[in-house]
C-alpha cells in the first residue's frame, strides 16, 4: 500500500475514535526516518490507548502491518511506527510539552 493511502486510513481511524488536532507532516523530504508523520491528541490515557487500537486494527484489517510500537503502557503518548508513516498520539499535555509541530516545522503540512 501507497504510503498516503496509508496516511488517510489513519486519519479516518483517528477521525471515527474522536481524536482531536489531528496533523499530518510529509516529512520525506527532510528526513529519512519517514514518509509523513501523523500527530494527534486523546482526551485521557484510556482515549491515547483506543486510538492507537483503532489505528492498528483498521490498517490490519487492510492488510498493513505495525513494524514497531512504543509507549502502550505510557499514559500519555503512544507511537505506532508503520516504515513510512510514524503515527504519535499523545495526551494534551504530553502533546504540549513534546511540541513535534514545532521540532518539525520544515515538514508540509498536508490536509487528509
Amino acid at each position: 500500500m501507497e504510503s498516503l493511502q496509508t496516511v488517510k486510513l489513519i486519519a479516518k481511524a483517528l477521525e471515527d475514535k474522536k481524536g482531536l488536532d489531528i496533523k499530518v507532516l510529509e516529512i520525506g523530504g527532510i528526513s529519512e526516518l519517514s514518509d509523513y508523520m501523523v500527530i494527534a491528541t486523546g482526551t485521557s490515557s484510556t482515549h491515547v490507548k483506543s486510538l492507537a487500537d483503532e489505528v492498528e486494527y483498521q490498517l490490519n484489517e487492510a492488510g498493513v502491518s505495525v513494524s514497531h510500537i512504543e509507549g502502550y503502557r505510557s499514559n500519555s503518548w503512544i507511537l505506532l511506527d508503520y516504515v513510512d508513516v510514524i503515527v504519535h498520539i499523545f495526551s494534551e499535555e504530553a502533546r504540549d510539552y513534546y511540541d513535534l509541530e514545532r521540532l518539525w516545522k520544515d515538514g508540509k503540512e498536508i490536509e487528509i
